[in-house]
């Protein structure tokens, strides 16, 4: 979504693939670039990167053993080196933002699964990303809990965020994205804006996936 900070580089899945945007792996071949800067490849300064590209897992991954607002303070005062209250005011800020202020000093355990998922957009933002790359963010939650985190997501697509989405929630990948692309074992099969890839695929595989989720009523058809 929002910008072009990534090309030519060959993944082996969707995950792998933001897993190497912040070299936790490395690619097969090709170079990634952010931001007008190669990140591939040997030489490359990891925690410099990571602190331009943001992750937001799956299964939430925050640090049980730490409050709400400890774990948003935690990458700006380790890393950033921001003093202690100006990373609890942004933490709080943030987390007012979201509507979960008054649960800054809860922990994990007490929130849920939406909740959770919120605290770990919020915490990735709190490093100011160049980039901000979101695994599967509503796939492990209540079809009910879906709503209260795309919408945080939405939020930072109209605010300009370059995100890297992998999602299986179709209807908003075409609402929110200025680039999708589509995957077929490991391949990037077919890429385009929203309206061509949704509205006029080319490729017979993306046709097919298309007419199957619209049957399932995943996405509303043309």
């Amino acid at each position: 979504m929002r910008s072009q900070a990534c090309r030519a580089a060959r993944f082996s899945s969707s995950l792998s693939g933001k897993l190497c945007l912040n070299a936790l792996e490395s690619i097969n071949d090709g170079r990634i670039i952010i931001d007008g800067d190669v990140v591939s490849g040997p030489g490359v300064d990891q925690n410099r990167l990571r602190r331009k590209v943001g992750m937001v897992f799956q299964s939430f991954n925050l640090f049980p053993h730490l409050s709400v607002e400890e774990n948003i303070m935690a990458g700006p005062m380790r890393l950033l080196g921001e003093p202690r209250e100006a990373a609890r005011d942004q933490a709080r800020a943030l987390l007012d933002k979201v509507q979960l202020g008054e649960r800054a000093e809860y922990y994990p355990d007490q929130l849920s699964g939406g909740q959770q998922q919120r605290v770990a957009i919020v915490r990735a933002i709190a490093m100011r990303p160049k980039a901000l790359l979101l695994d599967e963010i509503t796939s492990a939650l209540d079809p009910e809990l879906v709503a209260e985190v795309l919408n945080i997501v939405r939020d930072l697509a109209e605010e300009g965020m370059t995100m890297f989405l992998a999602t299986h929630e179709m209807q908003f990948a075409r609402e929110v994205s200025d680039m999708v692309v589509f995957l077929e074992q490991g391949r990037l099969l077919e890429k385009g804006p929203p309206e061509q890839i949704f509205g006029n695929p080319v490729e017979p595989r993306t046709r097919q996936f298309l007419k199957q989720i619209i049957e399932a009523g995943r996405l509303l058809g043309d």
